[in-house]
């Protein structure tokens, strides 16, 4: 649209602002836990796993509406009174989502005061389990209407900014989280900082950032029927099942984990161990999502020539990420994760291992999910990630009681493998690419390579470093992220940058 950033300008400011929520996540999934384990015990640092994986199930609320808005926002930008109609539906949207929000939260109340989660999750030994698990589901259900705002704003080619509101309230709360546990060593008191500040954020985008940056929002008044409203939830339904699988694999394994398996200390186990793989799938969302709505844009203005260069170019560059991120992991993670945790939770390799390679095989398919979303795929999302979904819930409950953590990752591995790469992600290259068997080939020969050579690169290193830990942990880091940044050094250089996307099957 005229006046607005280039397109390499968007996908910087995009990519900056996750960067800074990646570094954040880690912080707040990795950098704390030896915190919190020098205030709790191995049963209370399991019980906050638990309670972190709810908050960030209650997403789920979401129901679809954000990518509907996303579309409906693009759409508008093509046709007349552009700014009128945006204002109109936001408004109506509005209302949809803090009815459905506070609809919400008296059955969690009530639901919570007859069957207590402590009970339902394992932890009656836990004192405030269940006042901190409905501050943590309520809060974060009070955050859902921010993801209006996101839409308009993802539309409008201002992708970073409202993450960069979250980011300075995930920091905000991670002090206060700090400050919580050292005071008082309470989890209610944790939990409470942690979604505190993101509902002041959430309060902020809506009453003062949004109406300041498109004021024709302010003049808005819209009441949507009721035959309306159920029409705009009748056609997110394919957003809904897409976000719900999506954060049911993330998250939900830790709850069923915690149900299915009797040993807490094997809980927290599995909660840490799929940190690492959970925070590489992060990885490769946040890069994606500016590249989808860039992707949404051409095939909304039927943009084909683009479409397809920046597709091509963007699923190789998910895959070299997750690559190098795993053949970086792989030698070196049993090391940091006897620093992480003191020693006090054992390390799985069978487990590691299935989840990193798993994850990273996976991940050209996030782009292709992320674009799918941005170009109103309805039919294609509820029948592939409706599948996805049911062939997790089946591998879970048939492997997690019977194999426990190791089930627990083959469920999610070959949900996301069979039904999201094999099928939604094979279509939308199909349908995308001139060329899709060879950009698969491609990809998986880059995947290949790069991760046996980083692998490879690490092993040598452990071998050859002779020092005590943590100091030799972190030579070993160091010496590793050296060779790769000097092979890597040539991408710095335009000509080769060039050469190199040229030999992409397009």
């Amino acid at each position: 649209m005229t006046g607005s950033p280039s397109r390499a300008r968007r996908l910087s400011e995009g990519w900056s602002a996750n960067l800074l929520q990646m570094a954040l996540g880690i912080v707040q999934q990795v950098a704390l836990v030896p915190i919190f384990l020098h205030y709790w015990s191995n049963d209370t640092l399991a019980a906050w796993l638990a309670i972190y994986a709810a908050g960030n199930l209650a997403f789920i609320a979401d129901a679809g509406l954000q990518f509907r808005a996303i579309n409906r926002f693009l759409q508008f930008k093509s046709g007349v009174d552009c700014d009128g109609r945006t204002a109109r539906f936001y408004a109506a949207m509005l209302r949809i989502y803090l009815g459905l929000v506070a609809a919400l939260t008296l059955p969690l109340l009530v639901g919570a005061a007859w069957w207590a989660p402590s009970a339902v999750f394992g932890f009656v030994t836990v004192w405030d389990f269940d006042a901190a698990f409905v501050v943590m589901v309520a809060g974060m259900l009070w955050t859902v209407p921010s993801n209006l705002v996101a839409a308009l704003y993802r539309a409008r080619g201002l992708y970073g900014r409202p993450v960069k509101v979250q980011n300075a309230a995930v920091l905000v709360g991670q002090f206060g989280q700090l400050i919580a546990i050292v005071a008082t060593g309470s989890l209610l008191a944790v939990a409470l900082a942690y979604v505190a500040a993101q509902v002041v954020a959430t309060i902020w985008l809506l009453t003062i950032d949004a109406p300041r940056l498109f004021p024709y929002l302010r003049t808005a008044r819209e009441t949507p029927s009721w035959r309306w409203v159920l029409g705009q939830f009748r056609k997110a339904v394919p957003f809904a099942v897409a976000g719900a699988t999506d954060l049911a694999l993330l998250n939900l394994p830790v709850l069923l984990v915690s149900v299915f398996v009797s040993d807490r200390v094997a809980v927290a186990q599995w909660g840490l161990t799929r940190v690492v793989a959970g925070l590489l799938r992060v990885l490769c969302v946040q890069t994606s999502h500016p590249l989808a709505a860039e992707l949404g844009h051409d095939n909304a203005v039927g943009d084909v020539q683009r479409l397809q260069s920046l597709y091509a170019r963007g699923s190789v560059l998910v895959t070299l990420l997750a690559s190098v991120v795993v053949s970086g992991l792989l030698p070196f993670w049993p090391d940091f994760f006897a620093l992480w945790t003191h020693g006090a939770v054992p390390y799985d390799p069978v487990l590691t291992v299935t989840l990193l390679i798993g994850t990273a095989a996976a991940a050209p398919s996030i782009l292709a999910l992320g674009y799918a979303n941005y170009s109103n795929r309805g039919d294609l999302l509820v029948r592939t990630k409706g599948l996805q979904l049911v062939v997790f819930l089946v591998l879970s409950a048939v492997l997690i009681p019977s194999t426990g953590l190791i089930g627990a990752a083959v469920a999610v591995i070959a949900s996301e493998l069979l039904i999201q790469f094999g099928v939604l992600g094979w279509i939308i290259l199909q349908k995308t690419l001139q060329h899709p068997l060879r950009h698969v080939g491609f990809l998986a020969a880059v995947m290949i390579a790069v991760t046996l050579a980083g692998w490879a690169l690490g092993t040598a290193i452990r071998l050859a470093v002779p020092l005590a830990e943590p100091l030799g942990f972190f030579v070993e880091c160091g010496l590793w992220l050296a060779v790769v940044a000097v092979a890597a050094s040539p991408l710095a250089i335009e000509s080769v940058r060039t050469r190199l996307t040229a030999v992409i099957p397009h």
